[in-house]
């Protein structure tokens, strides 16, 4: 059982990695390509199926696939994008703007 649960897994998981690697040939834009490998245990293939997903949502693999398609976004998905980039950058100039004054105390010996 475990050596068919492992043929169907590779034939499912191979066209995965081809739409990925289709996606990734623009490296500027993706991160390197990292395998993800998930384990069938006793062929249960519906709960490894259930686990790459949760895996591949955690590593971005999810985000990297959805930020490359082309079709219609919903204007709730916009605003909620949009307020996320703005809570992102809000904080990365915080971040910035605190760390500028712990090194302008340090460099001035306060």
């Amino acid at each position: 059982m475990n050596a068919i649960s492992r043929r169907v897994s590779t034939g499912i998981f191979a066209s995965a990695r081809q739409e990925v690697n289709s996606l990734s040939r623009d490296a500027s834009q993706i991160q390197q390509w990292r395998g993800i490998r998930v384990k069938v245990r006793y062929g249960n293939l519906e709960r490894a199926l259930a686990i790459m997903q949760r895996v591949m949502q955690s590593s971005g693999v999810e985000r990297l696939i959805k930020r490359e398609q082309t079709h219609h976004i919903k204007n709730s998905e916009k605003r909620v994008l949009a307020r996320k980039n703005l809570e992102r950058r809000i904080r990365s100039q915080d971040l910035a703007r605190k760390l500028q004054t712990i090194l302008i105390k340090k460099v001035r010996g306060l």
